[in-house]
């Protein structure tokens, strides 16, 4: 008969292999990658908010950083580990880094070549839209613009209107990443629902015109996105990745004629109308440096 020894040790071995073979055992990591515009904050409406030049910017800096934060606090609660968050409105510098906790990394400044998603790899667990806003082809939504709103009427892929959203959720997508929660009003939100699927959505404002919205309260937005970040990650596996699968033909309108004219002169770049470029790729990526490149490009830059 085996000694007690003996059949307590083959007990723990056991034991061991099990919990090694366990899904929580084998689980990785859950990185969140969250990119974070100005717009779809809650209370936004009007440039006095957006610009530092505008009378309440220094106050909407704070909500801004404190809805990212809230994100955070409820994609912990659900047991995500690390965060990358990119600051991802105007000159990129808005948030007030010196708020965030230990281990969280902020991109900042540009420019970059994947934009409002520099900082996203093949790591990630799930990408978080805080503070979104709807294309520039929605009639209803506040603040809705593609990437400019002074420069781009239009902004196509493969023929289909985009958003920032959009875009960036094929940015994501590229690299196996599902976009899981998005905040914003209503339009923006269902834009992102309508793309990339049932994913979860905070929304901050009822939209009324592109300068005017009914609004939450500062601490009502950040209790909601906190709710709807934890809801996220604990459906995480619900989620798919965003396809895509080139080849991409971005179509690019400006609202003046002399930017299309002289773009037109780019390698690769053709002239559909007397307001609207052209470009080719087999890859999103590059359909992001050539946006870049199109919206920061000016012959005075320096140094």
């Amino acid at each position: 008969m085996p000694s007690f020894t003996a059949i307590t040790q083959v007990a723990l071995s056991v034991l061991l292999l099990a919990g090694a073979a366990s899904p929580m055992a084998a689980q990785r990591p859950i990185k969140v990658f969250i990119s974070v515009d100005m717009e779809g904050i809650g209370g936004v409406v009007t440039s006095e908010q957006l610009s530092p030049s505008g009378f309440e910017y220094a106050k909407f800096r704070e909500y801004m950083t404190a809805e990212a934060l809230a994100a955070i606090a409820g994609a912990r609660e659900a047991g995500a580990t690390e965060f990358v968050v990119a600051d991802a409105h105007g000159n990129m510098q808005n948030l007030l880094i010196d708020r965030f906790p230990a281990g969280v990394t902020i991109v900042r400044g540009s420019p970059r070549p994947l934009m409002m998603m520099e900082g996203i790899d093949s790591t990630f667990s799930a990408a978080m839209f805080i503070g979104y806003h709807s294309g520039t082809s929605n009639t209803q939504g506040v603040r809705a613009h593609t990437i400019s709103s002074a420069t781009f009427s239009a902004v196509t892929l493969n023929g289909q209107p985009m958003s920032e959203s959009s875009i960036n959720a094929i940015i994501a997508g590229s690299f196996g990443v599902p976009v899981v929660m998005v905040s914003g009003d209503e339009q923006a939100v269902g834009e992102v629902q309508a793309f990339t699927g049932n994913v979860e959505g905070a929304v901050v404002k009822r939209s009324i015109s592109f300068h005017a919205a009914a609004v939450m309260t500062p601490e009502g937005s950040q209790a909601l996105i906190r709710a709807k970040a934890k809801a996220a990650v604990l459906r995480l596996r619900e989620f798919k990745p965003t396809p895509a699968t080139g080849p991409f033909r971005l179509d690019l309108s400006y609202k003046s004629y002399t930017p299309a004219e002289v773009m037109s002169y780019l390698p690769g770049v053709d002239r559909v109308d007397a307001h609207t470029i052209r470009f080719r790729t087999a890859s999103i990526r590059d359909v992001s440096r050539f946006l870049e490149f199109a919206i920061t490009y000016r012959a005075d830059l320096t140094p």
